[in-house]
């Protein structure tokens, strides 16, 4: 089951790259369906979440958009389409979130800022300085997210499997680049990668799960996943806060037990929490 995470520059022509790929693989493109998803879990308008990720934000709704909650509702969503296999995701950060998913091939498309103001113009039919502005507001934009949520660089080479740049490259000689990585053996999917992506997956239900729970919203801990055994470790404030994560993370599907090794912050000390 084919899964490509891709990332592409405004006007880079990466849009193209991924259609006609997903349409020869025969897979399903995914990209404003994340937004459509984290937008309803945060119980915000699609448009203000898209802005916000797109750069395009006003003062006031980068101020009332939940940083926390979108990166923990996107990784979620992005790691269940993946999880269902041939699928191409585009953007969002998810060849970030995919990368150590060994059977996930991971592309950046991009081209130099001459060349995307270039082709923007003429798709845009409009002016140099507009197009311009937008490719940069796009880049800051990318940029930004990457490094907030990831605290990684965007353009960083060694973040993606291939790299390809559509000065040199044509878009047919793109696709067929990506198609050949995507067969060889080290992007099989087995039943080792498979295991790697539902652990990550179920990790971010739980995460999300506690996300949405007000008694444990602002709980930041460490979760490991082991074929459904939970083992929670971390510092919370209460007692309360520590039985409301330990019930909150075994509701969630997927988890057969749950091994709560978190410590409650007393007086400024830590005292070790009892065991579910």
């Amino acid at each position: 089951m084919p899964v490509i995470a891709m990332n592409h520059e405004m006007g880079s022509q990466g849009m193209f790259v991924a259609e006609e790929l997903a349409a020869q693989l025969g897979l399903s493109m995914v990209h404003h369906e994340v937004v459509d998803y984290v937008a309803e879990k945060m119980h915000a308008r699609k448009s203000t979440v898209r802005r916000f990720l797109e750069g395009k934000a006003g003062m006031l709704e980068r101020w009332s958009t939940d940083e926390g909650s979108l990166a923990i509702y996107k990784a979620e969503e992005i790691l269940d389409l993946a999880a269902k296999g041939n699928v191409l995701i585009r953007g969002w950060g998810a060849t970030y979130l995919l990368r150590r998913i060994p059977h996930v091939v991971c592309v950046r498309v991009c081209a130099p800022v001459e060349r995307r103001v270039k082709l923007l113009m003429e798709r845009l039919d409009t002016d140099e300085e507009f197009a311009r502005e937008e490719i940069r507001r796009s880049d800051a934009a990318h940029v930004a997210n990457m490094q907030h949520q990831f605290g990684v660089t965007w353009g960083d080479p060694l973040l993606y499997d291939i790299v390809l740049n559509t000065e040199r490259v044509s878009i047919a000689s793109c696709i067929e680049q990506v198609k050949l990585l995507a067969k060889q053996p080290e992007f099989q999917e087995t039943a080792a990668s498979r295991a790697q992506l539902e652990i990550l997956t179920l990790e971010y239900h739980i995460r999300s799960a506690l996300q949405s729970n007000p008694a444990t919203a602002e709980v930041e801990i460490t979760i490991n996943v082991d074929d459904g055994k939970i083992v929670l470790q971390g510092i919370v404030l209460s007692e309360e806060e520590k039985r409301a994560t330990g019930e909150t993370t075994a509701k969630v599907a997927g988890v057969k037990q749950v091994e709560n090794k978190l410590k409650i912050m007393r007086d400024g000390k830590f005292f070790p929490s009892a065991r579910m």
